[in-house]
């Protein structure tokens, strides 16, 4: 079943539920897909793969996490926690995270792979290391974790 049949299951449990914090957020995430469709239809091309679905609520739950931050900071505790909400909804559709270890594993498998050597090796290192935790991890934490792991070495 892709996500976007999933998306609209959903969508018709969350309107029986009455659920209307999911329904807007699954809404949202149908909104995307449809919007990317049909710029697809341009090239040729009618559905998304697996692959740019992902990459689609990978990217809402990234502006989920940036606007939870900035609420946070402006004090608007209330705006947060309906982000974070969203953003719990949001993870249901995104693979298992990793744990800290195995992202750590993988970032120095990748050090070691490239050869990098300092800090000025970070682009060396972020774009196989990204590519290899597509949608496992958050980019964030795993920048930190090899900007750390760079320094250390």
């Amino acid at each position: 079943m892709s996500l976007k049949d999933r998306i609209s299951d959903e969508i018709k449990a969350a309107m029986k539920a009455k659920d209307k914090l999911r329904l807007e957020t699954v809404r949202g995430i149908k909104k995307v897909i449809l919007e990317k469709e049909s710029e697809l239809r341009a090239t040729g091309r009618e559905a998304l793969n697996q692959e740019e679905e992902l990459a689609i609520v990978m990217q809402l739950a990234k502006q989920r996490r940036d606007s939870i931050q900035q609420f946070t900071d402006a004090g608007r505790e209330e705006l947060a926690d309906k982000e974070a909400q969203e953003l719990e909804i949001l993870s249901e559709y995104l693979p298992a995270q990793l744990s800290d270890a195995d992202v750590e594993a993988a970032i120095v498998a990748v050090i070691e792979q490239v050869g990098a050597s300092g800090p000025r090796d970070m682009g060396k290192v972020m774009g196989p290391v990204m590519q290899k935790l597509k949608g496992q991890a958050d980019g964030a934490k795993v920048q930190a974790m090899v900007k750390a792991q760079l320094l250390g070495s």
